[in-house]
């Protein structure tokens, strides 16, 4: 990979490795609404013309459906449970939670179609990883946090079946044009209840850093990269940063907002990580993708 193919490679890993953080700071001085609206208003903003050519809304009109399937799990339903869950579990368990996205689309690929057999090392992937899965959420289950782990549990079923939508019915919408769409979506669906629960006083400055830099760096920017990422270096290798995010996540969490770095952590994110890899492994090398049909999880 070439010097400029790394340099993106490691702004990828960075910038959908610290939203975790950013949303917890953020959920401490607004809304679930506010916070959603505000990162995806941004966003739409600066996408919006880049994404705008002759053609592109008779293109969204003729695929205005899946559109708005894609939209609803990859954005305005994942970043409201996402929100919501951080206001009580850390950053980081947020993080690794997502980190189980791979295993759960190789499910959902199965019950979309997919006649690719499941060999035995992809099958040890879906148990090893679901481990990973059940030790860091089932000691949650049972007390005040139970819900934000299966919201966040939500969020993984809806990162990972809305690439399969973008895979199967959006392979003639851009990435750009599909991501500035759906954000434009969620913007006004989240617009009336943002406006209903907006802070009666200024949040404070690093609340405001924080939605700033959501919607600009871990939104805007991060897909403008991300799609650079995938001509630099092709689909099939741009999104194994994906499997870094889930570290980044946690070393974030830790050393800026002290959150706990336990050995059932480290013990849930190895087996998580070694179930991806495995589950999501091909006998041989796939062919390129269309960018609309990678989504990686994002936070």
């Amino acid at each position: 990979m070439s010097r400029r193919g790394w340099l993106l490679f490691a702004g990828m890993c960075l910038m959908w490795g610290v939203p975790y953080l950013m949303i917890k700071v953020a959920v401490q001085g607004v809304s679930v609404p506010v916070l959603v609206f505000a990162r995806t208003a941004i966003g739409a903003l600066v996408l919006l013309p880049l994404a705008v050519r002759p053609g592109t809304l008779a293109l969204l009109r003729r695929h205005w459906l899946p559109v708005l399937g894609f939209a609803g799990l990859e954005i305005i339903g994942p970043w409201w449970l996402l929100s919501d869950a951080e206001r009580h579990i850390t950053s980081s368990m947020t993080g690794l939670l997502i980190a189980a996205v791979p295993i759960i689309a190789v499910v959902l690929a199965r019950l979309f179609g997919d006649t690719e057999r499941l060999r035995p090392a992809r099958l040890a992937g879906l148990l090893i990883g679901l481990a990973g899965v059940a030790l860091l959420a089932l000691p949650h289950l049972g007390g005040g946090t139970g819900w934000a782990v299966l919201e966040m549990l939500g969020v993984a079923v809806g990162y990972a079946a809305a690439p399969l939508i973008a895979g199967r019915w959006l392979t003639a919408v851009s990435g750009v044009q599909l991501t500035a769409a759906s954000l434009s979506v969620a913007a006004l669906v989240y617009l009336v209840p943002a406006l209903l629960t907006w802070p009666a006083a200024m949040p404070s400055g690093p609340v405001l850093a924080s939605l700033a830099g959501l919607g600009l760096v871990c939104t805007a920017l991060a897909f403008v990269v991300f799609f650079a990422l995938i001509r630099e270096v092709g689909g099939t290798r741009a999104v194994v940063f994906t499997y870094v995010n889930p570290a980044v996540a946690v070393t974030a969490g830790v050393l800026v907002l002290d959150e706990p770095l336990t050995p059932a952590i480290l013990g849930a994110f190895g087996l998580i990580l070694l179930g991806s890899v495995l589950a999501t492994g091909r006998r041989v090398t796939p062919r390129p993708v269309p960018a609309a049909a990678l989504a990686p999880e994002r936070a």
